[in-house]
């Protein structure tokens, strides 16, 4: 006998989503220290903050007041935040989903999830990118070109 999952509806919903998740984290071996150890989370403080956050993303209610990206980047200049830790997130986050909902709203949970992740690494790599110790190998500034283009305007090599 197979029994039907109830669909994502509302806050209740959002809390046993977001507590089911949070316990994954909290023993995964990769993301449980960025958490404990890094970041240091009080979970006391944070699993409220992670109930208003889903439950204005999944249902538009303004509760949640905050910047998730300033803190990520922030985060990202302390601790490895690479392909690899999202794509653990996510597994996990997918998981608590699927063990425990199923329907439209579970599904859009799950991509709107996958979209923040996108944001956030595009925003962290973009920061990398910028980081002074990314600039330690950007060619200098008055050496000479080593590129010139052609007549489309495309970079070739100079001889």
């Amino acid at each position: 006998m197979s029994t039907t999952l109830p669909d994502l509806t509302d806050r209740t919903d959002v809390i046993r989503l977001v507590d089911a998740f949070y316990a994954r984290v909290r023993v995964d071996a990769m993301l449980s220290p960025i958490f404990e150890d890094v970041a240091g989370v009080n979970w006391a403080q944070h699993l409220p903050r992670m109930y208003d956050f889903w439950d204005s993303v999944m249902f538009g209610r303004t509760a949640f007041k905050g910047n998730p990206l300033v803190v990520h980047r922030d985060l990202a200049r302390r601790a490895s935040l690479t392909t690899a830790e999202f794509d653990r997130w996510l597994e996990l986050f997918h998981g608590a989903v699927d063990t425990l909902f199923a329907g439209p709203s579970a599904a859009e949970a799950k991509s709107r999830a996958s979209r923040i992740a996108v944001v956030m690494q595009g925003h962290i790599a973009a920061d990398a990118d910028r980081s002074p110790l990314a600039d330690e190998s950007a060619p200098n500034a008055d050496a000479p070109a080593t590129h010139s283009r052609d007549v489309e305007g495309r970079h070739k090599p100079s001889i």
